[in-house]
This record gives structure tokens, C-alpha cells and sequence, in this order.
């Protein structure tokens, strides 16, 4: 697992006017959610995450330091963005507990320069997400599949990815992740 750090710091006011200074600062408002449905308030530098936001998918976890005392273990659950000024206006986070076993879905990425391909085949990808349980520290950003030995109406399935040990895949295993196809 590839850990990202964030640093963030509790609020104690709401609403539009309190969102709006925070982001005059320089901050983002956002709320940590927990397993069991509590929000914690908090703000976060809005540089420190667009750097950040570049770099994760949905799966990524996220080390977050709030108050630079307590460390949480977090994704990125939801992001309001504003496409008008290009910049993120809001940001929810969602705590899993270190030693709880999680339930989320990671994105699947090809890989390689298939066989099928080079003879006049064309790749179609399939389904582009799985869904897994593990521990928060055994979870995988995404499965990354090698294509480079798919051959002409040959097809790869869900139960064709490898996973670190620890992970076990939920989805439908016979759910196509890619095909070549001829070209017509």
C-alpha cells in the first residue's frame, strides 16, 4: 500500500460564510465520516490536497493527521468541485479502522501490448472496477493486468486477476475484463 499523508485541523463553524473565509485562507472544509455514521468537522490546506487529489484513486488510502496529534487511516469519499473556477469548494473523508476488515471496489488497468492486437485484433476493455475485502493495510490502489499474451478472441476474467495475499475478490468471477476481437 502506497500511504498518501494529509494534514487537518478540527472547525467549529458551519455554514457559507465560515466555508468561504476558510477558503480565502487557503483551506478546504471537509467532514471525516466514521463505520459508525459520526462527522467530525475539519479543514484541510486546499494546495496540500490538489496535490494530493492528483495523485489517488477511490481506493487510496489516506494518513491523516488531525490537529498533529491523532492519526486516522481515511479515504476521499466524495468531492464537490466547482468546473467554473476549476478548484475543489468541499471534500468528505471516510475513517476504516486499522485492524477492521473493509469492503470497497478498486479500478482494474490494463496493461502491455496484446498478441491479438498486433494481428489486426482490437482490445475492448471490460469491466473497469472489482470489488474486494481486506484490511485496510492489504488493500491494493488497483489491479494492474497483463494483456501482452491475449490472443485473437481470447478473453481475460475477473478470475484471471492476481491479488497481494490477504485480498479476496467479491465481483462475479466470469465478468470479462478484456477481449480482442477482430476488426470488421
Amino acid at each position: 500500500m502506497n500511504e498518501k499523508k494529509l494534514s487537518a485541523r478540527t472547525r467549529t463553524k458551519m455554514g457559507k460564510g465560515p466555508a468561504k473565509a476558510l477558503r480565502q485562507e487557503g483551506r478546504l472544509p471537509a467532514v471525516m465520516y466514521n463505520g459508525e455514521g459520526k462527522s467530525t468537522m475539519v479543514d484541510i490546506d486546499a494546495l496540500e490536497f490538489s496535490k494530493l487529489f492528483a495523485t489517488i484513486t477511490e481506493s487510496t488510502i489516506i494518513d491523516v493527521s488531525l490537529d498533529g496529534a491523532k492519526d486516522v487511516l481515511a479515504f476521499v469519499k466524495d468531492v464537490q468541485y466547482d468546473i467554473i473556477k476549476d478548484q475543489v469548494k468541499h471534500v468528505d473523508l471516510y475513517v476504516v479502522e486499522a485492524g477492521k476488515i473493509l469492503r470497497t471496489k478498486i479500478q482494474v488497468k490494463l496493461s502491455g501490448a496484446p498478441v491479438g492486437v498486433r494481428q489486426g485484433g482490437v482490445l475492448e476493455h471490460g469491466t473497469k472496477e472489482i470489488e474486494v475485502e481486506c484490511l485496510p493495510r492489504n488493500l491494493p490502489e488497483k489491479a494492474i493486468v497483463d494483456v501482452s499474451n491475449l490472443e485473437l478472441n481470447h478473453s481475460l476474467h475477473v478470475k484471471d486477476i492476481v491479488l497481494p495475499e490477504g485480498v479476496k475478490i467479491l465481483s462475479d468471477k466470469e465478468k470479462t475484463i478484456a477481449t480482442i476481437r477482430m476488426a470488421k
